[in-house]
This record gives C-alpha cells, sequence and structure tokens, in this order.
C-alpha cells in the first residue's frame, strides 16, 4: 500500500492526471474535427507512455538517493511537457486554425513548438534552482560568440517566416531564381527546397531568397496558374501576314492542344522584318507549368501543318547556298506527285462518269492538306465547301448526340473521302472528323468542281444518284424501311439531291443538253 501511495504522490507531484486527461481530450476532438490527422498524435502518445515508465523508478527512489530520485522525476516532468507541447501544437494547428480558415505554414508549427520548450526548459530549470536568464546574460563573451554563430541561422529562419506569413513564396509555385526554374516543393527553418525539371533539387537558403528578386511564373491576382510562351518561325515576305496569321490561329484553335489555356486565346503577332524573311510568334498560356517543353513542341507541330495547308511553307534563310540543283529529282517529284493526284481522283466513285480531260482537271486543282494527329479536320455543324480525299492515314467520323456527347460512327483510311454533300450541296457538316494518325490528303474546293460541272452539267445527276445511295444506307436502317419504301424514298432523295445541286452551282434545267 505504501509503494502504490507513493506511485499516486508521484503522479500528482509530475502532472500525469494532466498528461492523461489532455491526451483522451485531444484524441476525441481530433477524431471529431480532424480524423485524417489522427497520427499525428503517436508522438505525443509515444511521450505519455515515457512518462508514466518513469513513474516507477521515480518512486522506487523516494526513500532512497534524493539526487537520483529528483532526475527521474525532472525526467518524467519533461516528457509530460512534451507530451502537453504536442497536444497544444495538435489543438491548435490542425483544429482551431483550419476550422477558422486559415492553414498556418509548417515552419510556424516548428517555430512555436520551438518556443514552447524553450518556455518549458527555462522553467523547469528555474525550478531547480538554475537561472539560465542569468548565465547567458552575464557571460557577454559567450553571448557574442552565440549570436555571431547563429546569425545566419536566424537570418534564414526569420526569411522563412516572412515567406509563409506573407505568402510571397508558396509550396507548388513555379519560379526563377537566377537561370534556374523549378517547382517549390519545400519551406523549411534554414532554406526552401526548389525540384528543377532535370530532376534536381535546388537548396536556396531562406535568407538569400528575401534579399533577391524571385520571378514566380504563372500567378496574376484573381487570375488561374498559367504562363504565356511564345513559339518563333518565320515566313518568306511574299505571303500577307494576314494570310499567315489566320492560318497559324486557325490551325491552333481548332483542336484543343492539352495544356493550352483557351482564356486568353493563342494569338499570333508579326513581330518585325529581317534581310529575306518577315519574323512572326505565337503566343499561348500554357496551364500546367511542368510540361513546357513537351507542350511548345505539340504547338509548333499544329503551326507547321496549319501552314502547309495554307500552302505557306516556312522560310529558308536568303544566304542558303544550293551545291547541287538536280533538275532530273525535281522533274521526277513533280511527275510523282501528279500521278498521286490522279490516283487520287481516279479512286473517287462520284468522278468516274467524267472524261479523262475534266479529271485531270481535278487532280490539277486539288491542295494538298495534311494535318497532325488530333486535329480536327471537320467540325459537325460548321460550313465547308470541299472534299477530302485520304491519301496516308486514318481518321475518325463522330457525331454528336442532342446531348452534345460524340460518339464514333465509322474510321476512315487510305483511299476513302468524305466532305462529299458539302461540296456539291453547300450542306453544313453532318460530323466531327479527327485524325487519329498525321494524315496526308487532298482537298477539293468548290470553285475547283465548279468549273468542271459547269463543263459537265449531266455530272448532277450521276453524283446525286451516288449521294442517295449514301443517305438511304442510313435512312433505311434506322426507319426500317421494307423494299418498296425504300425505293419511293430513294427517288424523292435523289430528285432532292439534283435540286440542290443544281442550285449550289447556278445549273439550269436546260443544262443536260
Amino acid at each position: 500500500m505504501d509503494a502504490l501511495a507513493t506511485i499516486f504522490a508521484q503522479m500528482r507531484a509530475t502532472g500525469t492526471p494532466w498528461a492523461l486527461g489532455g491526451l483522451l481530450l485531444t484524441a476525441l476532438v481530433v477524431r471529431l474535427a480532424a480524423p485524417e490527422d489522427h497520427r499525428r498524435l503517436r508522438a505525443t502518445a509515444l511521450f505519455v507512455l515515457l512518462h508514466l515508465a518513469l513513474l516507477g523508478p521515480a518512486a522506487a527512489l523516494a526513500d532512497g538517493d534524493p539526487e537520483t530520485h529528483l532526475q527521474a522525476q525532472v525526467a518524467a516532468r519533461f516528457a509530460a511537457a512534451l507530451a502537453g507541447i504536442g497536444m497544444v501544437l495538435t489543438l491548435l494547428f490542425k483544429v482551431l486554425l483550419p476550422r477558422v480558415g486559415y492553414h498556418a505554414p509548417r515552419i510556424l508549427r516548428d517555430v512555436v513548438g520551438t518556443a514552447l520548450l524553450v518556455i518549458v526548459v527555462f522553467s523547469m530549470a528555474s525550478r531547480l534552482g538554475v537561472h539560465l536568464a542569468s548565465l547567458i546574460a552575464t557571460s557577454a563573451v559567450v553571448t557574442a560568440v552565440i549570436g555571431l554563430a547563429l546569425q545566419d541561422t536566424l537570418g534564414n529562419v526569420i526569411g522563412g517566416l516572412m515567406l509563409q506569413s506573407d505568402r510571397s513564396i508558396e509550396v507548388g509555385d513555379w519560379v526563377r531564381i537566377g537561370e534556374t526554374v523549378g517547382r517549390v516543393v519545400d519551406v523549411r527553418w534554414r532554406y526552401t527546397a526548389i525540384e528543377t525539371r532535370n530532376w534536381e533539387t535546388l537548396i536556396v537558403p531562406n535568407g538569400q531568397i528575401v534579399k533577391n528578386q524571385v520571378l514566380v511564373l504563372g500567378r496574376r491576382k484573381g487570375k488561374p496558374a498559367q504562363w504565356r510562351r511564345l513559339i518563333e518561325f518565320h515566313v518568306d515576305f511574299r505571303f500577307a501576314p494576314t494570310r499567315v496569321i489566320e492560318a497559324v490561329e486557325e490551325a491552333v484553335r481548332q483542336a484543343r492542344v492539352p495544356n493550352v489555356a483557351d482564356d486568353p486565346a493563342p494569338n499570333c503577332v508579326l513581330m518585325g522584318f529581317h534581310e529575306s524573311t518577315a519574323r512572326y510568334i505565337l503566343r499561348y498560356h500554357l496551364t500546367d507549368l511542368a510540361v513546357d517543353d513537351p507542350t511548345d513542341s505539340a504547338v509548333r507541330v499544329r503551326v507547321y501543318f496549319g501552314l502547309q495547308r495554307a500552302g505557306i511553307p516556312l522560310a529558308i534563310p536568303a544566304q542558303t547556298l544550293f551545291l547541287t540543283q538536280n533538275e532530273g529529282r525535281k522533274l521526277a517529284e513533280a511527275r510523282e506527285d501528279e500521278d498521286e493526284r490522279r490516283f487520287a481522283i481516279d479512286r473517287i466513285e462520284l468522278f468516274h462518269t467524267l472524261p479523262e480531260t475534266e479529271r485531270h482537271a481535278l487532280a490539277e486543282g486539288l491542295r494538298h492538306a495534311p494535318f497532325a494527329r488530333g486535329e480536327v479536320m471537320t467540325r459537325q455543324g460548321a460550313e465547308g465547301h470541299w472534299l477530302y480525299l485520304i491519301v496516308r492515314g486514318r481518321v475518325s467520323v463522330r457525331v454528336a448526340s442532342n446531348g452534345g456527347d460524340e460518339a464514333e460512327v465509322n474510321q476512315l483510311g487510305e483511299g476513302d473521302f468524305f466532305g462529299e454533300t458539302s461540296l456539291m450541296t453547300g450542306e453544313r457538316r453532318t460530323a466531327t472528323v479527327i485524325a487519329l494518325t498525321d494524315v496526308d490528303c487532298y482537298r477539293l474546293d468548290r470553285a475547283v468542281f465548279q468549273a468542271v460541272i459547269q463543263r459537265q452539267p449531266a455530272l448532277a445527276e450521276h453524283i446525286a444518284r451516288i449521294l442517295a445511295e449514301r443517305r438511304m444506307v442510313l435512312t433505311t436502317v434506322r426507319d426500317d424501311l421494307d423494299h418498296e419504301a425504300h425505293c419511293r424514298k430513294m427517288e424523292q432523295t435523289r430528285l432532292d439531291f439534283v435540286d440542290r445541286i443544281r442550285a449550289f452551282f447556278g445549273l439550269d434545267e436546260g443544262d443536260d443538253g
């Protein structure tokens, strides 16, 4: 009974009831208010267990060596004090402050914890009759040495507090310090850690950051995090700037490039004139600052293909010297291109009844129109008076429902064509076509075809029949038509297409000859 009474006396003397009660109360509050932070109480619980473990030796030495008993008692009190500090920090920074909307930086939590620890140490030393403050104050030499030794450290700590208190730099920000660009991953007591895109980590003392200029990338008050990027290219003077700007902006805006912001929209500007070229810059805003080079590359691909479709090559410097010029090779390439155009026209059923001379005229009027993977070639509901002939690559044909969701209805590849209804009647696009791979194709414009059909008006009947047959394939399945109904619908659709083709190209009834 005497031993048990001694242990209870030691518990009261070392604050055990407060430690146990505080731990239970803190655990309950955290469980209710911040259950995701319950693991943070493990260290606090370990200090409480250490405190309880020291109570036994302290009680056993109560009637023995007084000095050893005092040391055991001080150790038990110190463990309880550490547990109390942990509880205060948890309740303050994980429960109370987040409830009022303030998420304190980690360094502030560390500073408050250190300050409480210093208070505990000074208080316990004072109870033991050791006045640490007077010792430090009366030793001018020691004070000076400590002050000089901690000058940089204190500067870094204060700098870290300033950075996080005014939130000038936060974890996750992309910054430029000198020649280094990287993302802030941690702000500690002494330094700020910055990870670069090269898988390097730059350790910058906080004092240095406070004293020097730091560029925070992609940050504007009241705006989402995005960083303006510049894509430079050069075009020959022969091409009008308005045409170049229109072609580039259309290529980049028509299909959304990943990590390119819609607002502000990408825009192209003429920046100046050089000896033989005009200098342009495409400006866009990057939404994910970690993928600057890959996104720049994707945008450059769109610029290149957009210029190619518009028949605008990138400029070759005027001082470039060609040492050889093989006219035979050029002629061979021209013949190969002509053969490819003729072959593309000959494969289309719409033009089978045309004389060879007219098919040749269509082939000469084809425009080369390459597309990069992912680009939108046509969009449902848009105007487009031209036909596409696929030479290489594969595309996806998608139709949007009334709810706006797109579903793939077909895939087309080499030798296929699309857009014939828009070319022949001016009807808006009935589907969206997206390049699944890099696509090499030709485009037949309305003006070229109009010249041919004016000379061959009977072609309207042939084309109307083919368009009607292609339209009826879908209509018959959709409406479940029998043979008789199919024939009536087929004739009605054919006549409708004849009327629309004649009206679109301005053909008279007597033009059939």
